[in-house]
């Protein structure tokens, strides 16, 4: 029998690949579903996009997913469909899982923040955080889906940047979860603690693949976020953050241990009991931190004001939308200060001068030249 992490590279859903997935994508893919899958468009977005649904199964336990309520994160949709694909092509599966569960899944919920490579929706909200006053047509669906479907347990699927990491591995955390607050003590009740158990069954089984990288995010109560919210209505919800993997930036191998951690998570469902055990594994997931960049130069050399001296300079790619293609422009972010941090990669300019712009010193925002 082949492991989940052969069984997510073999249903990887290649007709979709890299970092900008927009719903003409999505739209092929359903294309392939079989009869069993419900497809239905549930509503339009500010700029008359569909957003639309994928249902099915008649099981007791109901599950409802999203993705891409950030149209710049994208990894988790395409775990999510390589997930669907492997429901799609294996009918034993699909009927054991719809004898148990129902699913209700918006694979892109901000169709014009997609198209736009954008974290926001056309009219510039982060619908993450418009969960409370619920302003904007995609939020609205979002907010009725849930009061019509009521479901049992709620994925709430991200993209993390590639500065979090892993302080106690100094690692990358490649995936991170949470059971979001449902009060500004963030104290632990039966709603949290049934989705903190489903999160550290989903640790055990990632932790076979990435060990050390697998992360637990952070839980300030903000009721104006969608899991904050849901969580205090009493709706268990699990944040799902896609991070980074080394050199994946385009994510397609971490989409794999998206498709492992969905596939683990709906299973733990169907227990839907609260494991004491299991909720204390959660506590003990390591917290992800904001410590890494993706380069750190070391050992250049500067003269600034006619002093020579060493430095050291960090760098994050900035993501722009080119065509349909994003490019990835290395940027100064950091200069000094930097020994608290990480790098994906280290660069070691071996005590050679920093020449740009007819100047021998960096400035924040220049763009580099990366040298591996």
């Amino acid at each position: 029998m082949k492991n989940n992490l052969q069984l997510a590279t073999t249903y990887l859903y290649d007709s979709i690949v890299g970092r900008y997935v927009t719903m003409e994508d999505i739209d092929l893919f359903v294309e392939t579903l079989h009869e069993g899958f419900k497809i239905e468009t549930v509503g339009f977005s500010v700029n008359k996009n569909p957003i639309v649904s994928i249902q099915f199964g008649k099981g007791k336990t109901k599950i409802l997913v999203w993705s891409q309520m950030h149209g710049n994160e994208s990894t988790t949709t395409k775990g999510l469909v390589d997930y669907l694909n492997y429901l799609n092509l294996n009918q034993k599966e699909f009927e054991t899982l719809s004898e148990n569960y129902t699913f209700y899944i918006l694979p892109i919920l901000n169709p014009d923040g997609a198209i736009l490579y954008t974290r926001e929706n056309a009219n510039k909200v982060d619908l993450n955080r418009d969960a409370l006053e619920c302003t904007q047509p995609e939020s609205k669906i979002l907010r009725k889906v849930v009061a019509d479907f009521n479901p049992d347990f709620c994925f709430n699927l991200h993209d993390q940047r590639t500065i979090f990491g892993l302080v106690e591995t100094k690692l990358p955390a490649t995936m991170s979860f949470l059971t979001a607050s449902y009060n500004i003590e963030r104290e632990f009740n039966v709603v949290r603690k049934r989705a903190a158990s489903v999160i550290a069954e989903i640790h055990t089984e990632l932790e076979k693949f990435i060990p050390n990288q697998v992360g637990r995010f952070d839980d300030s109560f903000n009721i104006n976020c969608t899991g904050d919210y849901f969580t205090n209505k009493g709706y268990p919800t699990i944040l799902f953050e896609a991070g980074h993997y080394s050199n994946d930036y385009q994510r397609d191998i971490v989409r794999k241990y998206v498709f492992i951690a969905l596939k683990k998570a709906i299973l733990s469902c169907n227990e839907n009991v609260v494991v004491l055990s299991n909720f204390n594994k959660y506590l003990h997931i390591y917290q992800n931190n904001k410590c890494f960049y993706d380069f750190i130069f070391k050992n250049v050399k500067i003269i600034n004001n006619n002093v020579e001296k060493i430095i050291k300079f960090a760098v994050q790619y900035k993501e722009v939308l080119m065509g349909n293609k994003i490019m990835f422009i290395p940027e100064i972010v950091q200069i000094e200060n930097l020994d608290d941090f990480y790098a994906h990669q280290t660069i070691d300019y071996k005590n050679e001068l920093f020449e740009i712009e007819n100047r021998n010193y960096p400035k924040i925002g220049d763009t580099v030249k990366i040298r591996i």
